[in-house]
């Protein structure tokens, strides 16, 4: 049997929180929230920076009066939420220490935990291979269900982003909350997220990366092999090219970024290295996608952060990638190849690099 998710006092701390919503949205049932159907008025619950692609009829122009700054209203859901997990269980996803995979599974499970523990609708959607959903489950005793649904998920075959959610759009019932969590190295990334913006989702994107790929400690040569298909490609891993390496990743994350922006999208850069717990109850809470008993931090913060933001371009770049230098003696595995070390005996056994 595979290890739990999470322990119990983790667990704890998540029926202390909640999500929320920038819009009513209209359910079957009527969850732990009040309900403007039945005369309740909606609960505003705290603000957040205005980014483009928010809807401008929820800022708070009272506090603009005061502050000269833009702030979103935000407001815990009225009625019962459908919450929508997307989770990439491409072979690329199935990599690096702390592993990609776990760490997207637990975002998911937490998320959708805090979901039921609130009486919403929760639907979870695994694609990569043949792909696997989980019918919709409420309350908390579908948590059962979640957490072993997303524990037997297994990487393999190959994904489609774009057209993964172009299906998605057509078929998903009831739009609301929406997490992605992905590594985007798939080259439609972009027509992927313009998808669901399409429709009125409330979409936070977790990009997930692990520390080998945002920061790779390699050096001498070696050979690149695509995980999920693809030709080899050998490189000389130098410091000038591990340093146009980090600089082309840094630039696709702020792309990626400045693109969600521009939907209303939240995005999310997520380190496997950070400690999942403290990750998970500071940066969505920070991001205005969760409530807890405390707010992550004051209003006078907030203008000070969102002062020092800029509006970057919204062109999508090329993931980043190292260029080829001189022939192989090594191999092992980078954002998007599993490698081999064959040694410096071209006739010796090859071993196989986790990472």
């Amino acid at each position: 049997m595979s290890e739990p998710l999470f322990d119990s006092t983790f667990v704890r701390k998540l029926d202390r929180l909640a999500i929320l919503t920038k819009k009513a949205m209209a359910g079957d049932i009527q969850g732990e929230r009040r309900s403007p159907r039945r005369g309740s008025s909606v609960e505003f619950a705290d603000f957040r920076p205005y980014t483009v692609g928010d809807d401008i009829r929820q800022i708070d122009w009272n506090l603009y009066a005061r502050m000269e700054r833009f702030f979103l209203k935000l407001f815990v859901a009225e009625e019962e939420l459908s919450i929508h997990l997307l989770l990439d269980t491409s072979p690329s996803m199935d990599w690096g220490e702390p592993n990609k995979l776990l760490y997207a599974r637990r975002l998911s499970g937490a998320f959708g935990y805090v979901a039921l523990a609130n009486l919403d609708r929760v639907t979870v959607t695994a694609f990569g291979g043949s792909g696997k959903q989980m019918p919709s489950v409420r309350g908390k005793r579908g948590a059962i269900a979640l957490f072993d649904f997303l524990q037997r998920l297994q990487a393999g075959g190959s994904t489609n982003l774009a057209a993964v959610c172009h299906r998605y759009i057509q078929t998903a019932r009831n739009p609301g909350p929406l997490l992605l969590c992905s590594d985007l190295l798939d080259a439609g990334w972009k027509d992927a997220l313009s998808a669901l913006s399409s429709r009125p989702f409330e979409i936070t994107l977790m990009h997930v990366l692990a520390p080998q790929e945002i920061d790779p400690q390699i050096d001498g040569d070696f050979r690149l092999v695509d995980v999920e298909g693809g030709a080899p490609v050998e490189i000389s891993a130098d410091l000038d090219t591990l340093r146009r390496y980090r600089e082309n990743l840094t630039r696709w994350q702020a792309e990626i970024e400045s693109f969600c922006n521009g939907r209303g999208i939240v995005y999310v850069a997520v380190d496997t290295s950070a400690p999942f717990e403290e990750f998970f109850l500071s940066q969505l809470r920070r991001r205005g996608v969760l409530r807890g008993e405390h707010r992550t931090q004051s209003l006078y913060r907030a203008v000070a952060k969102s002062r020092k933001a800029g509006i970057q371009g919204t062109q999508a770049p090329e993931p980043p990638t190292l260029r080829m230098k001189s022939a192989c003696k090594r191999t092992l595995q980078l954002p998007w190849g599993m490698y081999e070390h064959h040694g410096n005996d071209p006739g010796s056994a090859q071993d196989t690099v986790s990472g």
